[in-house]
């Protein structure tokens, strides 16, 4: 189901909780909110629609990707980003890392798999971006 995306501060600076099976509507929810704003968004969280749940959602070539229970276990070349954000009105400055590894739950065969992926440049940033929502962090 498609969702307004949350603009209220207050919410979204509260961190999510961890995420499970029981969480699948909520991705359902981001990932049909996220095709329904074309390319005017890069990635999604949860709390932006009004879920305080771990999950986040980003686009790279075309593709939709899916992470639950997202965490940053490493960054590397750290550097000053200008965003952007669907849930305010004004952008803001953030330390993003050019390189990050992140740990996150995979949805694979109905069962929730830790994974482990690289990202780097746009994705990485996006990605972190998106984390920052999960943790209460208003960027």
């Amino acid at each position: 189901m498609i969702k307004d995306i949350v603009k209220d501060e207050e919410f979204l600076k509260q961190p999510s909780e961890p995420a499970t099976l029981d969480d699948l509507d909520v991705m359902q929810d981001l990932i049909d909110t996220m095709k329904s704003m074309g390319d005017n968004c890069a990635c999604l969280a949860a709390n932006q629609i009004g879920a305080l749940k771990n999950i986040i959602v980003y686009e790279f070539n075309s593709k939709l990707y899916v992470m639950f229970n997202p965490v940053i276990k490493q960054g590397i070349v750290p550097y000053k980003a200008t965003e952007g954000c669907m849930s305010l009105e004004y952008d803001t400055e953030s330390r993003r890392y050019k390189r990050i590894t992140v740990e996150y739950d995979s949805l694979e065969n109905g069962q929730l798999v830790k994974r482990t992926r690289k990202l780097s440049d746009w994705n990485a940033q996006i990605v972190q971006h998106a984390i920052d929502h999960c943790n209460g962090i208003l960027v």
